[in-house]
């Protein structure tokens, strides 16, 4: 866990937004997993997810998206609800990554104040567990990372030298 505080210690990041796609179905007869859409309880979870982080006025600066069918079925649902419907970047090495992956994105968003990964389990709940600890992840999903639950973090920087202490603020789930 230390380690990912240490390396995000210098980012100008104060508020990060893990999003775990919505509801699939089941891959069809020779379709690969990347290529699984969502199913109706999926695409009913995005809107929904999508209303709430509207409503709780949540308007991440970067939004960067896994390219898997399913995750960008999600970041349309998110892009209709903000705003000025913002451009996401879709970044095909979030398809099967690692936390440490996940984790160099959000390090290399040096020039904004918030950014939101649209991703996949497990490496969602591995990252947020990783940044906040296990007791915060687990007194927030004692159930695990719900399909198209929304993980608020807050960072606090008592100084320069320190690394980010992150916390989940908010979680919301369809």
């Amino acid at each position: 866990m230390e380690s990912q505080q240490m390396a995000l210690h210098s980012t100008s990041l104060n508020r990060v937004y893990l999003l775990r796609h919505a509801h699939s179905g089941m891959a069809n007869p020779g379709q690969g997993d990347f290529d699984r859409t969502l199913d109706d309880r999926g695409y009913a979870e995005a809107e929904i997810i999508a209303d709430k982080a509207a409503d709780k006025g949540y308007r991440p600066q970067v939004i960067l998206c896994s390219t898997a069918v399913r995750c960008r079925q999600t970041s349309d649902a998110i892009r209709r609800s903000l705003p000025g419907q913002p451009e996401i970047t879709f970044i095909d090495e979030m398809y099967n990554a690692s936390e440490q992956t996940y984790l160099d994105l959000i390090s290399s968003q040096s020039e904004s104040q918030s950014v939101m990964l649209i991703g996949h389990n497990p490496t969602i709940a591995d990252l947020l567990e990783s940044l906040v600890g296990e007791d915060d992840f687990h007194s927030h999903l004692p159930s695990g990372f719900p399909t198209a639950g929304l993980a608020v973090l807050s960072c606090d920087a008592s100084d320069d030298a320190s690394p980010l202490k992150w916390k989940v603020v908010d979680f919301i789930a369809p």
